[in-house]
């Protein structure tokens, strides 16, 4: 094929607008810890596909799922330094670095998962995404991560006497410990591996979680009683990295928050069906599944809890109090 000068120099100025324009595009890590077709990682594809499409390319967020690029705390970190753009977090790790985030950790601090949403979603949740900006961390958009009740392998719990002698693993955070003990039972912090095995063979008695982690891990296997009392309703973000985020214009900082606010309802859709269907399949497999009817009673007994975080934490009281308020 032959060139005329005029030729070569439109094709030599096309190629280098090109170049140019690749040079522009930025590429994201997007971390997750669930599998691929999980809720959150399908929402969080959405979220990535989204922005590549919207963005022209400028900004590709690539999704690694299966927490392949390290645990949840490392993640944390990564983000915060900018080494991953973007990640689902849950926010009840999150309190070592942003303190008011313990909040979301206190036992019924929402009534309902509608309530959480209706806190979240508005002024309560922009306060709480600006504690976390001023740690490395944008909240774009909040996620479910369902309500937690408790389950054993003995009987059905209707009141905190139920509990009384039981031992129950829970998560490594005090708020938990404390809220087992003065429901009666003995708080037992373990990793979450090491769950189902414990108890087969009676290392413990029971656990806390929700209906899909629950089936998921095959506790229903072992464990025949499942209460639900609905205590700890814990949300999850999708964050974004301050120092990445500072780098992007304000057309595409829209782009990249109307993904994420659009991936979050489709997270909270897909987990609504994935808990119904969990909770049947617990059901026709023989757990005994019961509605605590005084929730009062378990709400009651988180008074001491909530009066030593607040004396550790006064400033944190108004937002308590706030959160409570919200209709």
């Amino acid at each position: 094929m032959r060139f005329t000068k005029t030729g070569a120099l439109t094709a030599t100025v096309a190629l280098c607008g090109l170049l140019a324009g690749a040079a522009q595009a930025e590429t994201w890590r997007a971390w997750a810890i669930h599998p691929e077709d999980y809720p959150n990682v399908v929402a969080m594809q959405q979220f990535a596909d989204e922005v590549t499409e919207k963005t022209e390319g400028r900004i590709e967020p690539t999704v690694y799922a299966n927490g392949v690029l390290g645990a949840q705390p490392d993640a944390i970190e990564q983000v915060r330094a900018g080494a991953i753009a973007v990640g689902n977090f849950n926010m009840g790790p999150m309190g070592e670095i942003v303190p008011a985030t313990n909040v979301l950790s206190l036992p019924f601090i929402f009534r309902d998962v509608d309530h959480m949403h209706a806190a979240m979603d508005g002024e309560i949740g922009q306060r709480f995404s600006d504690a976390l900006s001023e740690e490395g961390l944008v909240a774009l958009s909040w996620m479910d991560s369902g309500s937690r009740s408790f389950y054993n392998t003995k009987h059905p719990i209707e009141t905190p006497a139920d509990m009384d002698g039981l031992k129950f693993r829970v998560m490594n955070n005090d708020l938990y410990v404390q809220m087992v003990d003065k429901l009666g039972g003995n708080a037992t912090p373990m990793a979450y591996g090491e769950v189902y095995q414990s108890l087969k063979t009676g290392v413990i008695d029971g656990a806390e979680n929700n209906y899909p982690s629950f089936e998921s891990s095959n506790h229903y296997e072992v464990a025949k009683y499942y209460s639900i009392t609905n205590h700890l309703i814990i949300p999850e973000c999708i964050c974004v990295s301050t120092k990445v985020w500072d780098g992007v214009s304000d057309e595409d900082k829209a782009i990249v928050t109307e993904a994420a606010v659009k991936a979050a309802d489709l997270q909270r859709e897909l987990w609504a069906e994935r808990s119904d269907a969990s909770k049947q399949k617990v059901i026709d497999s023989g757990v005994a599944v019961n509605e605590v009817e005084d929730g009062q009673a378990f709400q009651d007994a988180m008074e001491p809890v909530y009066a030593d975080f607040i004396a550790a934490n006064p400033d944190l009281e108004s937002l308590i109090r706030d959160i409570q308020s919200v209709q």
